[in-house]
């Protein structure tokens, strides 16, 4: 028995992605659809500029009452934040699924080990490429030779675009903050909009490209055992 008999007898066989990946693909279009609400609500803000009564922090600890425009964004911006962390759950599931399949397609071990698959996202310095690195390497085991599809990289300019603008998926400002660059800087917060928007939309393609590769991948593999199974008695008599 080789090394390659002792892999495939204990990682488990590849398994379909589809369900896994129209979950995932909900989740990203949920997401995208509340940063469009925010981008609304930051374009409604702006028109209807800056209360005469000034910002809602007044400083020294005064507050004064929202607007019910001001009061409506908070909702949405509440709304986002939940989209945003089912979004992220659905995808995160696909790619455990996506990331187990390309193991059992190359019977190696994954470069990044498990706890990268959730902390790589938020260390820092660290979630700068190693994202995009677990699906470069889902890419590779699962379509040994081929190219690097270019929306992967479209997907991750994006998300660092977002990530990093200051005003985009992560951001220090609490709500009321963000309400008063509404009035002041309103193109800061929409290049952020368009930017998560934007990854979120290519999300949606990096998810369906390597879906439909490692779904090919196992049809062919289906159809090659069926073939056999079928040409077995055949052979035999």
């Amino acid at each position: 028995m080789n090394n390659d008999d002792v892999v495939n007898m204990t990682q488990p066989p590849a398994r379909p992605v589809r369900g896994t990946a129209r979950i995932a693909v909900a989740g990203l279009a949920l997401a995208g659809a509340a940063w469009a609400a925010r981008a609304v609500w930051h374009i409604r803000l702006a028109v209807a500029g800056m209360p005469a009564s000034g910002p809602i922090d007044q400083g020294g600890g005064q507050h004064r009452e929202p607007t019910a425009l001001e009061d409506s964004y908070h909702f949405v911006s509440s709304l986002g934040e939940v989209a945003t962390v089912l979004c992220a759950a659905a995808f995160l599931n696909w790619l455990w699924r996506v990331r187990d399949n390309a193991r059992a397609f190359s019977g190696e071990r994954a470069r990044y080990v498990w706890p990268w698959m959730y902390v790589g996202w938020i260390v820092p310095i660290m979630n700068l490429w190693v994202p995009r690195g677990i699906v470069v390497d889902i890419h590779r085991a699962s379509a040994p030779g081929q190219r690097l599809p270019s929306v992967v990289n479209w997907w991750w300019g994006l998300w660092l675009a977002g990530m990093l603008g200051g005003v985009g998926l992560i951001y220090a400002d609490d709500t009321d903050d963000v309400i008063g660059r509404a009035y002041t800087d309103v193109w800061q917060l929409l290049v952020a909009d368009a930017a998560v928007i934007g990854a979120a939309v290519a999300a949606v393609l990096v998810v369906r490209t390597l879906t439909k590769v490692q779904q090919d991948r196992l049809d062919g593999t289906s159809q090659a055992v069926t073939a056999s199974a079928s040409a077995g008695p055949v052979a035999g008599g």
